[in-house]
């Protein structure tokens, strides 16, 4: 046996590196990181840390050209980049991409003579190519003003093209290989949506005011042949969990209700990252509250700017976001018309006191543990099932 990890929080994976110089083992929690390395012809089976874990310190591992790089959160709320040589301290490494209040560094991508950056300024993902040769760096323009991209694997080290999936809230999936020296593009696949013209449709990306002034972005999608000038059906939707970004991802299924007069939203509240790690820490564990207030300000801010009323709004999430969904029908039933929830997971402190669940210890970093008095108190003050109370609520699909 070449390695055993007996804290249940963690899970194991074995990845290679993509010069194949290295193989990579690691460990992760939620919040909690430990990669080992080990050359790929090393037949010895032992190895290096980069790092020994450390409680709510994350890192990643990539290597190019005789350099680990390391994408880490330690003293960097929204990530930096370290490089190191092999057998090298990470203390001891040299800074590559400095923290920053304002851009979050999301994941880097290592090759022969290039590094790919995955950034996300003001909730808008970019991508910036830096140059092994003269470390200068590019920012590709998506020609777009809120859209989403995700890298493929890229798993050729000597390459100068990058792969990755482009799409928005009307830009269907498209496929596009981009030459990382000369930023030329070439569309390798577009996904075919039958008598779709993206140009009849309209993106906005807005912010509402939450209860604490915190502005809390919407991205919005309607067909040009609505009325602006009164309010309209509108689905808006919300998850405000796990770090878990909420980017603008394009739905064919949306596409029917775009043009029977739907508006689309999607609220990217705290518990998300959509604004950087800072946006995630103040919506989990004993901030949690603010997801749902957040939530419920940008369906007052929809309401308010015209888009729709409280007769012509749907709600709708899964999984952590149908508890968001559950917590701010409890605490504002008059808001909507109605409500779509998705295997929602409602019954917080039951489940979260079930330790034998295979889930439930490493969900600790996210919700608390209710066997903790402070936590117990405030778990139990926006779980769905234990809320419930006498009121006119909407309707409620599950």
């Amino acid at each position: 046996m070449i390695f055993e990890e007996n804290d249940e929080k963690y899970s194991v994976y074995l990845s290679m590196t993509r010069s194949k110089d290295y193989i990579l083992l690691s460990n992760m929690s939620n919040i909690t990181s430990e990669i080992s390395y080990i050359r790929s012809d090393d037949r010895s089976g032992v190895f290096k840390a980069i790092s020994k874990r450390i409680e709510g310190v994350e890192y990643y591992v990539d290597y190019s050209n005789g350099y680990f790089y390391v994408l880490t959160n330690r003293n960097a709320v929204n990530f930096k980049v370290l490089r190191m040589k092999e057998n090298q301290n990470l203390d001891k490494a040299e800074v590559f991409l400095n923290k920053s209040d304002t851009i979050t560094i999301e994941g880097i991508d290592c090759f022969k003579d290039y590094i790919s950056v995955y950034e996300r300024i003001k909730g808008i993902k970019n991508l910036r190519v830096i140059s092994m040769k003269d470390n200068k760096s590019r920012y590709f323009d998506f020609k777009e003003s809120n859209y989403t991209f995700y890298p493929y694997s890229n798993s050729t080290f000597d390459t100068d093209k990058i792969r990755i999936n482009f799409m928005s809230l009307k830009t269907p999936s498209t496929t596009i290989d981009i030459n990382m020296s000369d930023f030329t593009t070439e569309v390798k696949k577009r996904q075919n949506v039958k008598k779709y013209n993206s140009d009849d449709y309209v993106t906005e990306y807005i912010f509402a005011k939450s209860h604490d002034g915190k502005e809390i972005p919407i991205s919005l999608v309607y067909s040009k042949k609505i009325d602006r000038n009164k309010p309209n059906p509108l689905l808006m939707d919300g998850y405000g969990a796990y770090g878990s970004t909420s980017d603008p991802y394009f739905s064919s299924s949306k596409v029917s209700l775009l043009d029977r007069g739907v508006i689309f939203a999607i609220a990217h509240i705290r518990g998300g990252a959509d604004m950087g790690r800072g946006w995630y820490e103040d919506g989990k564990l004993l901030n949690k509250k603010n997801t749902f207030l957040d939530f419920i300000s940008c369906a007052e801010h929809l309401i308010e700017a015209g888009y729709t009323s409280k007769d012509n709004l749907i709600i709708t999430g899964g999984s952590a976001g149908g508890l968001l969904i559950g917590a701010v029908l409890n605490m504002r039933p008059d808001l909507f018309k109605g409500a779509v929830v998705n295997v929602p997971f409602v019954d917080v402190i039951n489940t979260m006191l079930d330790s034998t669940l295979p889930l439930t210890v490493g969900e600790f970093d996210e919700w608390g543990d209710p066997a903790n008095e402070n936590f117990f108190k405030y778990m139990i003050g926006y779980s769905p099932y234990d809320n419930v109370k006498k009121a006119d609520y909407p309707a409620i699909l599950i």
